[in-house]
């Protein structure tokens, strides 16, 4: 097996496990907290990742993407089930609920931020360890706050934005949820298509870069200089 791989993966585990388990673990309470108790019946509402992982999602999709040298790491857990109907206020908290994971995504980037601080006291081997573990974390996050928050059901900023446009904009923004995923393929898919043309079709990364790089500069922000 490539050393490269054996190397990298102590540092990304822990990261991305508590990447996706926060994310899904923020939209089960604050689900239970608005009314509706179907994750916390299920036992979502919880920081262990073992209730969260999704076996090709969490583990096995992040490992195929990092053999195979792409640029992008990705990868998800099992999507927290949420009664709507049972929510106080069903299509505001429906907002609340999608916005909790990339905000718990954002909370994991200000927490690696601040650990920069204790990196200089550790012994060098740990601080470095540790250093790369928190590289990564702010990397991961912000690509997962960024990601989820594109408007297009089922991601989360598909929910906002059908818990917040009107009507006339909205319903046909929810219609499109069974095709949703297939979609968002269809947007990775795109630049390699364009390569054989001679064309920039990156279209999701033109969308998805500034995103990504405000997060880090909240990052850099927060971080000794």
């Amino acid at each position: 097996m490539d050393m490269s791989f054996l190397q990298v993966l102590p540092v990304i585990v822990i990261p991305l496990l508590l990447a996706i388990t926060l994310h899904e673990a923020g939209h089960a309470w604050v689900a239970h907290k608005l009314g509706d108790n179907t994750a916390k019946q299920l036992g979502r509402v919880s920081f262990n990742p073992i209730v969260h992982i999704d076996p090709f999602g969490t583990i096995i999709l992040p490992l195929i993407l990092l053999l195979s040298g792409t640029p992008f790491l990705f990868g998800y857990a099992k999507p927290v089930p949420v009664n709507y109907n049972n929510l106080r206020n069903p299509r505001r908290d429906m907002v609340y609920v999608a916005l909790a994971g990339p905000l718990a995504n954002i909370l994991l980037v200000v927490i690696a931020s601040l650990l920069l601080y204790v990196v200089g006291y550790l012994p060098p081997v740990a601080g470095d360890w540790l250093l790369q573990n928190i590289q990564f974390a702010i990397m991961i996050n912000a690509i997962l706050a960024a990601f989820n928050m594109l408007p297009i059901p089922p991601l989360d900023g598909g929910r906002v934005a059908v818990g917040l446009l009107p009507d006339v904009l909205a319903r046909p923004l929810s219609r499109l949820e069974p095709y949703g995923m297939l979609i968002i393929i269809g947007l990775f898919l795109l630049p390699v298509f364009g390569r054989q043309f001679g064309m920039d079709l990156n279209i999701l990364w033109a969308v998805l870069g500034p995103v990504i790089d405000f997060v880090q500069s909240l990052a850099i922000a927060i971080a000794p200089s």
